[in-house]
This record gives structure tokens, sequence and C-alpha cells, in this order.
């Protein structure tokens, strides 16, 4: 295009100023080419003659069209140069508030000195994974680009941050790191990417500082690189460190500071671990007060200092070393505050030995004080005979205790990235890294020097890398298209490199006079302008001698020679470094001692990390000069960049006040010159900087095609045949394979044809469109003035139909209105005279009844004033008589007194006291002495008659035996019935005192149970109480709210209870993935280490028979009483307190008693009949036989009475266990009904039993007797052989009884001496042994009545603490609001009927498992009893019937199904293989939905129905173990998934029908009913299959989004549902090869119809498999939710699809998904309700934005999002034509303004990884097990139909 058609009338250009650097105009006139002057207008409408000359002043630079402006990729531009660059950043920045922007391969990030909400977890999802380009600019879109292309092309990538001090480096550096450690953390527990982040603390406090520009400025260069393994996780990292600025350390300028390091520590100076370091402020401190500002605003150092020890800790350095540390950071401090006294002479000087500073220094360091005051003021001269000593001047001493300062520090500095690189070591073989290059800046300064000049020189390096790879991309971009092209001059700044680092270059001719013994910088200036002064960048300062210029790549550069050699030598005296090297410390002493491959001193050392050791050199070349080593060290550098692919971000400073959001256009011209910026500007628009893709091409460009060529199929040939057409010139464009390439300036010609195009097409549609819209006003006006005519007329004839139905009406309403006044008017009279009648009538009345009235009261006054007057009569005297008695009465008493007073003091008195008593003692000494003397006499007489009653006792045996024959025994029976009444006596005696103690007993116990009414009444009082304040206070908060507040707590319930269902199902979801990783360690631990040999694994069976919760029961449980006891104590007192099984078990017990008695009274019976057979004959002595069923009673009867005692005690343990448990429980008054019920059933059986007992007893003394007679016989008989006898029955019991018998009377000798046969003894023991008892139960009675009285006492003391708190409750109540009452009171309650669930539940469930139990017992007995019949009735018929002759055949009757499956244990692995392991959805399509659940439970049924408890726990353990085996390996298959987690739920819900729970029955059938669990509670498993069913869920969710992820963002956002819909606008971003995935056609892409039917699919599958409708809902607006995060994330990150027409799009899309949702019946899911962000931001894409009306209906329509996330839309928002306008920067804060009162969260994205809380609901099965069918596929013939 020639310049006459480019420079027209209205065609707007940049011309250059000095304030704004470039400024905007418009040519008012057009140009012809040749004219010497532009006619330009200026903004604020200012006319101006823009001189144009050939050479001097060139033709101004065109500016871009306004649809252009605000590009993501500056080279998308169709003019590239300065002005266009400049101003697309500065409307980025300031009006979009965009930090970043692409610039080709560059990442151009500004500095917005504002933190901003763009860099949290949920942003790095957005990007991961997302093409570079895709999204709006970021630094993670760079770092996703350096990873993803490490991954995908294997080859090391870097990442190379550059800027100037302030600019942002250290941050974007920081950002980058944290991308990788979000993406690529560790597989293993390392922690290493957090390691890799704990790393910057320390690094920022050690190396960066305080400077006029930066408040947190990087002082040395870092190069980092992140190891990845083959997995691409990070294992590990290394640090390269460049030219630390040691200088900083003694010097700062003014209002900069000294590293941040010293000034934490100095903050942290008073903690108890650092007093020891003798530090305080840091203003006392000469290294750190030179700035003369210690302080940074908003920030805390002694917070940050926290952080860095934190740090050093996350990387593992020890305590010890960290105080180390500090110890040689505090010694740097001190050792500047040594003051250096010059002498007199000048020459020499000296430190003063009290010098505390010094003292502190020796002392943290550990070296010797005296050696190091010497050598700070003196140096050695070494020559080649002799070594001299020489004293140092005040300035060279300070000098070097500078030097040495510096040196400290950077050997410390050095240490510690030593130490973090060795924590950060990988700990396994490294694949690949990103480095990550965090370098300064280009620096030009007032004055420059040697740091600058190895900044610069660094610079240089880069910026000759980066040219050379941007033009390596370029070309290689167009020979991917197979375009020609030519060779692209480009700057190349190797001469400048050259005149640096060449030989005899600047640095070699300063390493040389380094070396001279006297060399200076001003000899080095001379000879660098003797060698250099010819180079064309090199130049001489006019006037300076001792400077010189450098023309740099981004200007020129004047650097002070001053300094140099200093610098580039590092002096340090060896003498100091010495005393260093010795001292005690270890960690000081290896700082400076030589390592293995390092040179010795390492003071010239500038923190570079050597790749491989080099070998020891010689001494003349141990000290290499700084330059030298940062040469080196660059070399290094470049060499790792040239061998990985770098990616670049360069980082401006908009502005030097920090000021947010502010932008300096000289500043950031200066910045991007310096930083290539601009190169690459002018690199891409040297050759073909705008690139289109065929198919965008025709979208955008089809306006100017005619209609033939839109309908051939060649796209490629339709945009070929168009170009040629509209652009003449070949050279300006190239068709390349994918891409239409066009040379700058081409695109803005197409737009302007495009707009044309438009214009006059908009004017042939408002020509048509105003005609049409007259001739529809015309219609209008006609159809008006018709319709007003005809309403008029009719208006008029209505008005006179009105007037005669009105004339009328009047005459009627006055007829009726006289009637009515004339009518009132006699009742008013009327009513008048009655009333004037009846209050006559009751005033007469009241005067009468008033006067009689006043006389009755008249009369009662006078009667009580009487009355009154007498008794005070009466008093009076009364009172005075009384006092008269007590008068005289007391005179007596005193007179009394008195005398009794004289009596005692006389001395008589006292002696005859004394005489009665002294009587008294000597009577009782003689009654003593007599007693005694008695006492022996009787002794003497009872040995006598002992002797005499021997004698006497013979004879009378003799006499016996004589006597025997004629008397059997009858006066010693007398002598025992008499011996028995007196015993009887005393029984009574002892029960009559028992019976007082009861009495006693029960009178305190009625006093107790009144006191305890009295309480509970009391308490009952307070809950009345309690409850009217309760209906009070709600009452009063229900009239003080209205409805909307009851709705809104409703919905605040909800909200908390879907947050802790949500929160549950966190835990779930991490519990899951936390077992998954268990099991892939455990997996991969199995795979690693194999050992040799035969290991054993533990079985399962002993961990499952632990675990069951249903212990079998033996019969042999059902009569013990011990079992009884425990039974209560697992029960609970109140259940057993109403389980009537225990007594049932007593009193069964009570009847074996009763059937022991019965045996006992008939073998009493026996031996009575045989005494009475054998008496008349004569017996032989006693027999074996008779002695053996003796002993047998005798063994009985013992065991009875143990058994006895055994009974009692366990009733006692079971009282006093009762007891205690009613004492523990207060919670409800049925509990002590239940108690005292139990314990007169207790009562009543101990009565029953005491019976039972005495009825023993008499038997026992029938035994004693009938023995006693037997005995007697045998006696008389011994001489007679025993003739007829019979044989025991059972001989072997009575020997046995016989032995022990005997062995009972070996051990009681002491009573069988009273005669022979023992008969007085027996009885005796007999009644001894029944007063025992008696005493025991009285025992027993007392104490079970002190146990009732201590557990009354319990109670009362629990019901008096139930009564404070519930007054202290009722008080703090008192002092809430009305709302807080009723809050609190609803919680309260809500508590109580918690507590109350529970306590029932437990009851219920207890009660449930004994009746199950009893259930059992009682089947087995019924088992039992129809065995014993059967068998008997087999013996009986066997016995009856004669013998068969045939053989007959029984037929079994063919029982019903009953619906459950029997199986061996030993298939319970076919089983589960079968139904789960290797079960396809496909077996069991054509079958009853979820078939597995369904056989499963059947198999549980019949293991329930056999009471197998074993059985049911291990086929659920593994039925759940095998579940979970098939998810993981099956994790990514939806189907699989979904069909398991219908089979879970159903098994879940089938579980709950047939438990038994009223609660899930309420819709079964009655078969189902039967059906039912009988033995075991499942309630356990249950809730473990309820997790199962969640995790399953949440991995379900997971493998959806899995799937239609990719789907989402091309099919709602890129695919045109509304066909010719969608403008595609200037394309942003050129795409580079490398970050495509695919191939020419790009990302695959997808449609809403693929999405909708991918929905679709999902639904069908989840319905196929039977997944409950609620489940599947729950589903679909978990995927919905997906949908819209991914959605609007991506609209909130991409500026290409923020548009008008995207907005229609993206309505039209949601629109299909309510349908869809619609149409499957899943609206009610609120599913749609997701979708409502999605939709608002579509709605705010198509408004109008201009007035203030526009955004109060933006704020009222934008309910759903985020003030944050409605900003960033309108500054996304772009424009794809002429006719549309930005949204202005007013109207955005109009916006903020508007919605800043809202309380939105600070996150601008959404949560793609939120989920909601699922609910399972309870869902039965109409299904009947019993109609059932299994089909023969699935190879289940070991089952049987029960």
């Amino acid at each position: 295009m020639s310049v006459n058609e480019l420079y027209t009338k209205y065609t707007r250009v940049w011309i250059p100023d000095p304030d704004d650097v470039w400024k905007a105009a418009e040519i008012t006139r057009d140009y012809k080419e040749g004219e010497a002057v532009l006619h330009l207008k200026l903004e604020d409408e200012t006319p101006l003659e823009y001189p144009v000359g050939p050479k001097s002043n060139p033709l101004p630079f065109l500016r871009n069209p306004d649809i252009l402006v605000g590009e993501n990729d500056l080279t998308a531009l169709s003019y590239l140069h300065e002005p266009a660059v400049l101003h697309n950043l500065r409307v980025r920045f300031l009006e979009s508030n965009h930090i970043y922007t692409y610039c080709g391969i560059v990442l151009v990030a500004i500095n917005p000195y504002e933190q901003l909400q763009i860099y949290g977890e949920e942003v790095i999802n957005a990007y991961s994974g997302q093409n570079m380009g895709d999204m709006d600019p970021h630094i993670f879109a760079v770092a996703e680009e350096a990873y993803k292309q490490m991954a995908r092309d294997e080859r090391n990538q870097s990442i190379i941050v550059s800027g100037e001090s302030g600019a942002g480096k250290t941050v974007s550096a920081k950002y980058a790191m944290r991308f990788f450690a979000t993406v690529g953390g560790s597989a293993n527990d390392t922690n290493v990417e957090e390691k890799v982040l704990a790393s910057s603390p320390i690094m920022e406090a050690i190396g960066n500082a305080k400077t006029t520009r930066n408040d947190n400025s990087s002082r040395f260069g870092k190069y980092i690189q992140i190891g990845f393994s083959r997995r691409y996780h990070i294992i590990g990292a290394n640090m390269r460190t460049y030219l630390l600025e040691k200088s900083r350390v003694v010097f700062q300028a003014e209002d900069e500071r000294n590293y941040h390091i010293f000034y934490q520590l100095c903050a942290s100076a008073s903690l108890p671990e650092f007093r020891e370091l003798g530090l305080t402020s840091a203003e006392d401190f000469t290294f750190t007060s030179l700035g003369e500002n210690i302080f940074i605003e908003g920030v805390n150092d002694a917070d940050d200092f926290i952080k860095t020890r934190e740090a050093f800790t996350l990387l593992g350095i020890k305590e010890s070393s960290q105080s180390s540390v500090f110890k040689v950071v505090a010694s740097i401090l001190h050792l500047g505050n040594i003051e250096i006294c010059s002498e007199r002479d000048g020459e020499s000087c000296h430190i003063s030995r009290d010098d505390v500073h010094l003292q502190h220094f020796c002392r943290l360091l550990g070296v010797e004080l005296q050696q190091m005051e010497h050598w700070l003021c003196h140096r050695k001269l070494a020559t080649t005979s002799e070594t001299y000593v020489k004293n140092m001047s005040s300035k060279q001493a300070s000098n070097a205790r500078d030097a040495l300062a510096k040196h400290i520090y950077a050997r410390m500095f050095d240490w510690i990235v030593e130490h973090i690189n060795m924590s950060l070591q990988a700990s396994s073989k490294q694949h690949s890294f990103i480095g990550v290059l965090d370098i300064y800046g280009f620096e030009t300064f007032e004055v420059n020097s040697f740091e600058q000049f190895c900044i610069n020189y660094a610079n240089e390096k880069l910026q000759q890398q980066f040219n050379s790879h941007v033009f390596k991309l370029e070309q290689e971009e167009y020979m991917k298209e197979q375009i020609p092209w030519t060779l692209i001059d480009f700057y190349d700044n190797q001469p400048c490199i050259d005149l640096i680092e060449a030989k005899l270059g600047i640095l070699d001719l300063l390493d040389e006079e380094c070396k001279v013994p006297k060399g200076t910088d001003q000899n080095w200036a001379q000879k660098l302008y003797k060698q250099h002064s010819s180079s064309a960048h090199f130049q001489k300062p006019r006037m300076s001698n001792v400077s010189f210029i450098i023309i740099h790549f981004a200007d020129k550069v004047e650097y002070q020679c001053e300094g140099f050699l200093e610098k580039n030598r590092d002096t340090v005296y060896e003498e100091q470094i010495n005393i260093l090297k010795a001292s005690q410390f270890q960690l000081v002493a290896d700082l400076f001692n030589d390592k293995d491959g390092v040179p010795s001193s390492k003071s010239s050392r500038v923190n570079v990390r050597a790749a491989k050791p080099t070998p020891k050199t010689p001494n003349r070349e141990h000290r290499k000069t700084v330059g030298h080593q940062f040469r080196s060290s660059l070399h290094l550098l470049m060499e790792t960049l040239n061998a990985t692919t770098p990616h670049y971000v360069r980082c401006i400073k908009p502005n030097d006040v920090k000021e947010a959001f502010s932008f300096d256009s000289s500043r950031a011209v200066q910045q991007l010159r310096a930083c290539g910026v601009l190169e690459t500007i002018r690199i891409s628009a040297a050759g073909y900087p705008s690139r289109w893709t065929y198919p965008d091409f025709f979208s955008r460009y089809r306006v100017l095609l005619k209609k033939s060529d839109m309908m051939s199929a060649d796209k490629k040939q339709v945009c070929r045949n168009l170009l040629e057409t509209l652009i003449k010139e070949p050279d300006m464009y190239q068709f390349g394979k994918t891409k239409i390439f066009f040379r700058a300036g081409q695109v803005a010609y197409l737009e302007k044809i495009r707009a044309d195009k438009f214009r006059s097409a908009c004017i042939k549609i408002q020509k048509t469109v105003r005609g049409w819209l007259q001739r529809v006003r015309y219609r209008k006006i006609r159809k008006s003035a018709i319709t007003l005519q005809r309403y008029g007329r009719g208006y008029l004839a209505r008005r006179y139909a009105e007037f005669l139905r009105l004339s009328r009406a009047a005459l009627i309403c006055q007829k009726q209105y006289r009637m009515v006044r004339d009518r009132r008017a006699f009742l008013r009279v009327r009513q008048a005279v009655v009333t004037i009648q009846a209050h006559t009538r009751g005033m007469f009345t009241r005067r009468i009844y008033w006067e009689f009235l006043m006389h009755h009261k008249a009369m009662i006054i006078q009667k009580s004033v009487r009355g009154w007057l007498q008794r005070k009569k009466f008093r009076r005297a009364r009172a005075a008589a009384i006092i008269i008695q007590c008068a005289y009465r007391r005179r007596l008493a005193k007179r009394r007194l008195q005398q009794l007073k004289i009596e005692a003091r006389s001395a008589q008195h006292l002696k005859k006291l004394n005489t009665g008593m002294e009587n008294k003692i000597v009577q009782l000494q003689r009654k003593m002495d007599d007693q005694s003397k008695e006492l022996k006499s009787q002794n003497e007489q009872l040995q006598q008659v002992n002797v005499t009653l021997g004698s006497e006792v013979n004879k009378l045996q003799k006499q016996l035996e004589q006597a025997r024959g004629q008397q059997a025994g009858g006066g010693q029976l007398t002598s025992l019935q008499e011996e028995l009444e007196r015993l009887r006596e005393e029984l009574q005696e002892a029960e009559a005192r028992n019976k007082k103690l009861e009495e006693e007993h029960g009178t305190e116990k009625q006093s107790l149970q009144q006191r305890v009414d009295e309480l509970q009444r009391e308490n009952s009082l307070l809950k009345t109480e309690k409850e009217e304040m309760n209906q009070i206070i709600v009452q009063l908060s229900k009239s003080s709210e209205d409805g909307s507040s009851v709705s809104q707590k409703e919905a605040t319930l909800q909200k908390e209870l879907d947050q802790e269902r949500q929160r549950y199902q966190n835990l779930l979801k991490e519990f899951s993935r936390l077992e998954q990783r268990y099991d892939n360690l455990k997996e991969e631990v199995s795979l690693n280490k194999f050992h040799p040999g035969h290991r054993r694994n533990p079985s399962n069976v002993s961990s499952l028979e632990s675990d069951s919760n249903y212990p079998s029961i033996s019969t042999s449980e059902v009569g013990d009483t011990e079992d009884s006891i425990q039974l209560v104590e697992e029960m609970g007192v109140e259940k057993a307190a109403m389980d009537i099984s225990l007594f049932m078990k007593l009193q069964k017990r009570v009847r074996e008693l009763e059937t022991e008695r019965k045996r006992l009274q008939a073998s009493v019976d026996k031996m009575e009949e045989l005494a009475k057979r054998k008496g008349s004959e004569s017996r032989s002595p006693t027999s074996e036989t008779e002695t053996a069923d003796l002993a047998y009673d005798s063994l009985k009867r013992q065991e009875l009475e143990t058994e006895n005692k055994k009974l009692k005690n366990d009733l006692n343990e079971l009282r006093k266990t009762i007891s205690e448990r009613a004492s523990q429980n207060n919670s409800s008054n049925e509990l002590q009904d239940g108690y005292n019920l139990l314990l007169s059933q207790l009562k009543a059986a101990n009565e029953e039993l005491d019976a039972r007992k005495e009825e023993v007893l008499i038997l026992r003394t029938q035994i004693v007797s009938t023995a006693e007679q037997q005995k007697n016989n045998h006696i008389e008989s011994e001489n007679v052989p025993e003739l007829n006898s019979k044989e025991p029955i059972d001989k072997e019991e009575a020997a046995k009884a016989y032995h022990g018998l005997t062995e009972s009377k070996n051990t009681q000798q002491d009573w069988c001496h009273l005669n022979e046969d023992g008969e007085l003894g027996l009885a005796y023991q007999g009644l001894k042994q029944v007063a025992r008892l008696l005493e025991a139960q009285l025992q027993t009675q007392s104490r079970q009545h002190k146990d009732e009285l201590e557990a009354l006492h319990t109670q009362i003391e629990l019901l008096r603490d139930d009564i404070e708190k519930k007054q202290e409750i009722l008080n703090y109540m008192s002092s809430l609001s009305p709302e807080a009452k009723v809050e609190y009171s609803v919680q309260q309650e809500i508590t109580r009927l918690t507590n109350d669930n529970l306590d029932l539940k437990e009851l219920v469930e207890k009660l449930e498992k004994n009746e199950r139990k009893l259930k059992k017992q009682l089947r087995i007995y019924m088992k039992k009893v129809q065995e014993l019949e059967a068998s008997m009735a087999a013996a009986q018929s066997s016995r009856s019937k004669p013998e068969l002759i045939r053989q007959v055949t029984v037929q079994r009757k063919e029982k019903d199904f009953e619906g459950m499956l029997e199986y061996n244990k030993e298939d319970e692995a076919l089983l589960l293989k079968a139904l789960i392991t290797d079960m396809r959805p496909s077996t069991v399509s054509a079958t009853v939905p979820c078939l597995p659940a369904y056989i499963l439970f059947m198999c549980i049924r019949h293991a329930d129905y056999i009471n197998d408890d074993q059985k049911v726990e291990a086929l659920l353990t593994s039925t759940i173990n095998s579940i979970k085996k098939v998810l993981k390996k099956n994790n990514d298959d939806f189907e699989m998934t979904s069909f398991w987690l219908a089979n879970t739920s159903r098994l879940l819900h089938c579980l709950k029908q047939y438990s038994g729970d009223e609660a899930f029955m309420t819709q079964n059938t009655s078969k189902q009913n039967e059906h039912c669990l009988k033995n075991f509670d499942l309630a356990e498993y249950r809730q473990v299959l309820s997790d199962l069913s969640i995790q399953i869920y949440q991995q379900l969710i997971k493998v959806a989004e899995g799937i239609i992820q990719p789907m989402i963002v091309s099919a709602m956002l890129e695919s045109e549902s509304i066909p010719s819909l969608a403008g595609v606008k200037p394309m942003g971003y050129r795409n580079r090869s490398s970050s495509m995935d695919t191939d020419a056609g790009g990302p695959s892409s997808y449609t809403l119809e693929a999405l909708i039917r991918q929905l679709g699919q999902f639904h069908g599958i989840m319905g196929q498999h039977g997944l409950d409708p609620e489940i599947a809902g729950q589903v679909v607006r978990q995927l919905f939710h997906c949908i819209n995060a991914i959605t609007l994330n991506n609209l909130l990150l991409r500026k290409d699809v923020c548009s008008w027409s995207t907005g229609m799009q993206l309505r039209y899309n949601t629109s299909q998904m309510e349908e869809w949702l619609r149409a499957n019946n899943l609206y009610q899911s609120n599913a749609a309700a997701t979708l409502e962000p999605i939709i608002q931001a579509a709605q705010l894409l198509q408004v109008k934005k201009k007035t203030t009306q526009d955004a109060e209906a933006i704020c009222s329509l934008c309910t759903s999002l985020t003030t944050q996330q409605i900003v960033k839309i309108l500054n996304l928002y772009t424009p794809l034509n002429e006719f549309e306008e930005r949204v202005t920067v007013s109207f955005i804060r109009t916006i903020q303004s508007s919605l800043q009162d809202r309380n939105d969260p600070p996150q601008l994205l959404l949560d793609t990884k939120q989920t909601f809380p699922v609910l399972f609901p309870y869902t039965p099965s109409a299904l009947s097990l019993e109609t059932l069918h299994i089909p023969a596929s699935l190879d289940l013939d070991f089952l049987i139909r029960v």
C-alpha cells in the first residue's frame, strides 16, 4: 500500500513526546507524498503541524485499530513498533489490571506493587495441562509450558527471569517454583517440594536487602535446578549463586539497608537463646546503621526471623549449626564496631584490649583475643629471604577489617548454600530438570562501579543467547510451514562481548593490572584508552581520565574506574584467615579450611559452585580474581542454558515510587529496550508477524467473499482467491501449511476493508429499516384514529344510558332514606326513655343497700373493739403474776446455790467422798481374791468330777447297752428334742432382732423416700418453670421475628448439615485416598523387596473371630448363675430390671432344689420303712452298704448346702451390682422404678430359697435321727448274722460317698468323743450349722439394707447436683437475649433428645440381643424336645408295632423356597470370584438389576438362619474387600464403578429392609417381613457399607469428571452451537508449535452435542445398573458443578472468549443443558442451580454496560458471581468489531463501588474439586427374594436353595 493510502484523513498516528514518550494524534488532512508538513489534531483537539522529512524526521508511526488494543500478545498487533507496544502494555496494566503480557516467547511481567489473588491453587489447576496461549498470559502458563516440554520432549528446560531491581524477579521465580511444587509434587513422603519452597526465606534473609528501588532486592543471582524423576515428580534441587554484593556488608547508601539477616537477628536479640550474642538494636552497629533507616514499612523483622529459623529446621539444619551461623552473623556486627585508634605518627594504630566488641567477636568465633588484636593492626610482608611484620595505618586497618567482614559473610553465605543443596539433594537418579534463573537485569546509575560492570556483562551474554533463540524459533516456524524466507538481520552484540572478555579485553587488562605490585585504577584506565580507543563499543569521556564508556545493547553506560582493582582482587590478609582456621568452633574452622579440590582461600570466590572439581594449583595461582571467576561461572551458566530449552520472563518496574498500578512510560520504555522486548518486536516485524489459521481467517473475513466462493469446500483455496483479490502485492503475505502469514500492517488493512463492508451494509440496513418504520408508523396512526372514533361514540351512548339509570336510582334512594331516618328517630327516643327509667330504679335500690351495709359494718367493729379490750386487760394481769412468781423463785434458787457452794468448799465433804471410794476399792480387791480362790477350788472339783463322770459314763454305757433292748432310744430323742426347742427359741430371738432391724431400716428408708419425693417434686416444679420460661421466650421471639428469619434459620441449619456431611465425606475420601496409597506402597514394597524362603502370612480367621460382635451361645449357660450376673452387667440396669429371663433362671434353680428335697424325702421314707421291717429282727453290725448310703446322703446334703450358699452369694453380688449401676445413672425416674421392681423380685426369690433351706434342714434332722436308729439296731444285733440284705442300686456311688464321709469324720474328732456313736455331736453340729446360716442370712440382709441406704444417698446427691446444674442453666438463660435464649433452649433440647435417643437405642439393641439369645436357646430346647419325643415315639413304635415284611420308601415333601441360599465354607472364595472378582456388568445386564447384591444377601440370610456368626462376618468382610480390589483394578472404568455403586447401595438397602427394625419395615410386604434377619444385628456392617458407598461415589465422580473435563471448554465456549454467530477477532497469542500436543489439526475439539451425549451415556449406564435415581441425580449435579466451574474459570482466564457473541453462545449452551435435565427428569436434583454462575456470566456479557442504570441492573442480576469475578469479566470484555464498545474504566469503578458491601470470598476462580455432600436415601426393594432366579451363566451350581 502506498503512503497516500495509509496517511489519509481520520487516520491515527503516534508522535514523539518528551514527557509521555509517545502521544496519540489524528490526521486532519490527507497527506500527499513529498509534503513537508503533516496536519494533525491531538486528543485535546489541539491542532499541530508535524514536520516531515525524508531523513531527519520520518512519517509518524500508525496506530492499530481499537479492536487490537489490549491484546494478550504484542506480536499480534498489526503495526509492530515501540509506541504500539508501550500503549498496549499501558492499557492492559491500567485499565484491565493485567500484569502479564506475551511478546512472542517472552512473558512481560509488570510489578503491580499490590498483592493480587491470582496465584492460588485453583489458578494452578486451571493452567495445568493447558497449551500456552489458550489462557491469558501468566507465569503459570510459562511454567506449565516448561513442564510439558520436559515431559514430552525429554529435554531439560530453563526459565530465565530478569529485570531491574524492584521489578519482581524474585517473586516471579518463587511462583514458578510453587507451580512446579504443586504440579510435580514428590511421589513419596520426603516433601522435597516443601524444602524447595523453604529455601526462599533463607536466601532472602542472607541475600536480599532494601535498596532505594526495592524493599526486598536480591543482591545476588541464582540458578535453581529442580530435578524430576522419570515420572516427573520432584526428587531434589540444586542452587548456584552468582556475584554476591559483598560490599553491602560494610557499606550502604542513604535510605538503604544491609542484608535482612542482620536486622532480623537484632530484632530477636531479647530472646533467651540469643542473649549470649551480645546484640542490641540495629542502630547501635555501624554495619547496619549507615543507611540511617533500619526499618521497612510493613515488615516485621522478628516475624521474618521466625520464618527463617523454621525454614532452616525444615531443611534439616541442626539447632547447633543454626546457633553457630547466628554467632557468625553477630560477630560480623561486632567486628564493624571495633574501634581502631591511630597513633601519633599516623603510620600505625592499635585497638584497646578493653574493647567490648572485640571481646564479643573473639568469643563468638572462638579465636585468640591477643592474636586477633595484633593482626588487625599489622600485616606480614614476605620476601625471598625473610619476612617482615609491618604496621598498618588506621585507614588500612579499617579497610582490612571491612575486607575480613566481607570475607566471613561470603564464606558463611557459601556454607548455607552448600547445606541447602545437601538438603535438597536428589534421593534417586535425576532424569531431567527445570532451571529457574533469577538474575539481575541491566543496570545503569549515576555512579557505576565494578558490580554494575559484571551485571551488564552477564546481561550482554544473556541477550546474545536470547536473540539467537528468538531468531531460531522464528526461522523454525517458517520452515515448518514451508514458506520461503530470507535471513533476518538482527542485532548481534558479540563485538561488545569480545570487548569485555576477549584476549586483551577489559577483564584481561584488569587482571593484568591486579598482578602488578603497584597497579592503580588510573594506570588501568590509561591501558584501556590505549588498547580499545578504536572499538565501536568503547568510548573515553571528554571530561574524565578515570572512567570509560561501553555502548551496551540497551544503553551507554559510563563506569568509574575507582575501586575496580580492589574489588577485583578482594584482598584478605592471610594472617587473619589463619586465626579463624584455628577457631575452637568446628563450623568456623570449616568455613575457612581447605577442601578437596577447592583452593584453600576462597576470598576471591563469588559464591559460584563449580561443575566439577579442579586440581589444586600452585600458590601463585591460588588467588583468582573476581572477574576471572565471574567469567568462568558465566560461561558455565551459558553452557547450561544452551543445553536446555529456555523460556523468558522479563520483569518491568512501572514506576520508581512503588505506587500500585501507576505507569511511568519513560521508565517502562527504558526497561523494554534493555530487556530485549523491543528486539523481539523488531525481529517479528521484519518477517511475518501476523498469522492466521485458514479456518479463523475464513470465519473472520467471509463477509468479503461472494456467495459462490462460500459454497466451495476447499477453504484454503477460497482464502487464496480472496487475498489475491484484496492485496495486490504478493510479498505482503505467504501461504503456509496451516497458517497464512502477513507482513506488518496487512491485518489492519483487512480490518479496514471489513469495516467498510460492514459500514455499507449497515447503511443499507438502516435505509430499509427506516422506511419500514415509517410505514408502520402511518398504519398505527390510522388505526388509532378509527379506534378513537369508535370509542367516542360508544362513550356518548353509554353516558346517556347511565343518566337514565341514575335518575331512577335516585328516587328509590330518597324513599328508602326517608323511611330509615324516621324509624331511627323513633327508636332513639324509645331507647332514651327506657335508659332513664333503668338508671333511676337502680339508684334508689343502691341507696337502700348501702344503708343496710353501713349498719352491719358498725356492729362488727363494735364487737371486735370490745373483745380486744377484754383480752388486753387479761394479758396485762397474767404478765404481772408471772413476773412476781419469777422474782420469788429466783430468790430461793440463789439461796440454795450459796449453800451448795459453801458445802463444796468444806474439807469434810471431800473426806466423805474419798472414804466411800477407798471402801469400794478394798471391797473389790477382796472380792477378786475370793473369786480366784473359788476358781482354783472349782477347777480341782471339776477335775474330780471329770474323773467321776468318766467312770459314771462307763457305767452308763453299760447300762445303756442293757436298756437298749428295752427302749429304742426314746430318752435320747427327748433330750435332743429339748435341745432343738432351745435352739429354736434362740432362732426366734435372732429373728426378732432381725425384724427390729428391718423395722428401723424401713423407717429410715421411708424418711429417705419422702425426702426423694420432695426433691422430685421440687425438680418437677423447676422443670415446669423452665418450660413456662421457654414458652415465654419462644412467644417473644415469635412476636419479634417475622417468617423470613425462620426460613433463614432453616436454611442456615440445612447449610450446616450439608457442611457436616461434606466434612464427613471428605474424611471418607481422604481415608480412601490414604488406603489406596497404602495399597500402592505395599504392592511396590512387595515388588521391590523379595525375601527368599518361606514367609508366614497371618491368618485372617483369628482376627475375624476376635473382632466378632456375635459370640456363640452354648446350652450349658442356661442355668448358670454366674452367667446370669454377667448378663446383667452386660445388659445394663435398665434392661436387667425388666428382664424376666434372669428370674426364670433363678426360679429354675429353686425348682431343682425342690426336686432334690423331694428325692431326699423319698430316701428318708425308704429308710424308715427299712428300719421298721428290720426292727424286730436281729441285725449284724453296721454293714458297708448302709454306711455307704449314709455317706451318700450326707454328701448330697453337703453339695446341696454348697450350691445353696453359692446361689445366695450370687444373689448378693447381683444386688450389689444393681445398686452400683443405679447410683451411676441418674438420668430418669424409670431406672429407679426398675431397680425397685428388681429388688422386690430378688426378695421374693430369697424368701423362697429360705423356705427351701428350712425344709432341707428338716430333712437333715430326719436323716440324722434315722441314722441313729439304724446304728442302735446294728449295736443290738451285732452278733446276729444278716440273713436278708439288699444291695444298693449304685455301688460305685455309695462307695465314693462312704470314702467322703470317712474323710469328713477324720476331720471332726473334736466333737465325736462325746459318745461312741456320735449322735449328740451330729445333732449339735446340725443345729450349729443352722444357727450359722441364720446368722449369715441376718448379716446379708443387714448388708443389703446398708447398700440400699448408700444407693439412696448417692441418688439424692445426684439429684441435688442435677438441680444445681439446672439452676445454673436457668440463671444463664435469664442473662441471655430472647434470640439467644431460643437458640440455647433449642440446643439444650437437642442435646437432651440426642442423649435419650442414644440411651434408648442402646437399650433396644441390648433387648434385641437378649431376645435373639433366648430365641436361640428356645429353638435348641425345642429341637432337643422334638428329638427326644421322636426317639421315644420310635422306641415305643418299635416295641408295639410288628416288623414290616416289605421295604417302604418314604417320600420327602418338597418345601417352599424361603429366599435363602446355602453354601459351604470352602466355596466362599468361588462365590466371591463369580459374583465380584470376575463379574462383568454385561453378564447380568439382561437380569434383575443389582443381582449380585441380592444373591449375597440371600447367602447372609441363610448364615443368619443357621446362627453361624463366623460365616456372616467372614462373608461380609470378604465381600467388602473384594469390592475394594475390583474398584482399585478398574479405577478409571465408569461402567464398573457405577455397577458396584448400585450393588453396594442395594446390599446396604437390603440389610436395612430385612433388619427387623420397624423404621425400615413400613413398606415391606408380609412375606418380606418373614424374611427378616432373626439372630444378628448388622448395624455396624451397614455403617461400613455406607462408608464404602461414599468412597465408590467419590471414585465415580472422579472418573466421570476425568472423562468430561477435556470436553467442557471446547463444547461450552469454543464450539459453534449457533452457526455463524461467533465472529473471530484477530488472533491473540501465536501458539508456538512446541506448545501444541497434536499435529496440524490442533487439539481435538468437542461439540455441545458430544458433551450432552456423554452425559446421557453416564445417566443411561447408571439407570441400567439400577442405581437409585436420587444418587444418579446427585452424580449429575456434581458433574454440572464441574462443568460450571471449569467453564467459568476458563472464561475468567481467557480474554478471547469474553465477548457478546460468546455470551449468546454460552446462554444457548446452558439452555440446552437445562433442557437435557428436564428430558431426563433430573431438574429436581438441583443440578440446574449449579449452572447459575455461568448463566449470569453469559448475561453479563450480553447486557448494556454504559450508564448507572446498567450498573445497578448488573448488580441485581449477578448475585451468584463475586465482585472480583464481575470486575474481571468486565475487564476482559473484548469487542469483536468496531460497532461494539469497550467497557470504560469509570463504569467498572461504579460497579466496584456498588458491590463493596458484599462479603464475597477472596478467590477469583471456583473450586473445581468441591464436592457436595452425598446422601443415600433408603430405598426398599419391592422384589421378593423367593421369586429371584439365578441364571446358569453365573456358574453358581454350588449354591443350594433353602
